[in-house]
């Protein structure tokens, strides 16, 4: 059984999907980052860090924060969803790293500027709808000719596409990356996606374009 602390981010969203996608028992714990829940004693006992996600493992006993190094933990658990070695492991590693290092944090900035600030800081808002917009070529360039990130589904797949479902958010347009819609879509498809696009409880239904 693992314990699962998370809240509706797209970092927690991506060890959701995964522990469906593994199929593994786990226990949801909401923390509420709008409440400062993850700034409580108990929950900085378990990452002092104070950022969700976070799990503890009770079959093995590991605690980890991060949530690539936990989807990293979770594929080799399981021996799914990460080759176990050759060029494809370092290509998932790669765009795991991708999502971690540039993606990620720069819609975050998106979000904050584009949406929830819009008007405040034009130079910002400026930056962060040119880089968003450059990291989405990015991925449009990667995904043609490919179903996947890698050659299979895997964590990086998993690692990126709950960002890429706040689009809206990032003032961005699917049918202006056709390869990247196309995954985005057959990926929300998935009922595994589904499952953890509700967890820890239901917000709304997966963004459609």
């Amino acid at each position: 059984m693992i314990d699962f602390y998370t809240w509706i981010t797209p970092n927690g969203l991506k060890i959701s999907i995964a522990l469906e996608e593994f199929g593994l028992d786990y226990q949801a714990h909401a923390i509420d980052i709008t409440k400062g829940d993850q700034f409580s004693p108990a929950f900085r006992g378990i990452n002092p860090g104070s950022k969700i996600p976070a799990i503890v493992d009770r079959d093995t006993g590991v605690t980890l924060a991060e949530s690539g190094a936990i989807l990293m933990y979770l594929a080799e658990k399981t021996d799914r969803l990460m080759p176990a070695t050759g060029p494809a492991r370092l290509q998932v590693i790669e765009w795991l790293m991708w999502q971690m290092s540039g993606f990620g944090p720069t819609l975050g900035h998106a979000h904050y500027f584009l949406t929830y600030n819009a008007g405040e800081a034009p130079f910002a808002e400026a930056l962060f709808a040119r880089e968003t917009r450059r990291l989405y070529k990015t991925l449009e360039a990667r995904l043609t000719g490919r179903e996947h990130i890698v050659d299979d589904y895997s964590i990086a797949d998993i690692a990126v596409w709950p960002w890429v479902s706040r689009f809206h958010r990032h003032k961005i347009d699917l049918d202006d990356f056709p390869e990247v819609k196309r995954w985005y879509l057959a990926i929300a498809a998935r009922s595994q996606v589904q499952r953890g696009y509700e967890v820890p409880h239901f917000t709304g239904a997966i963004p459609m374009p």
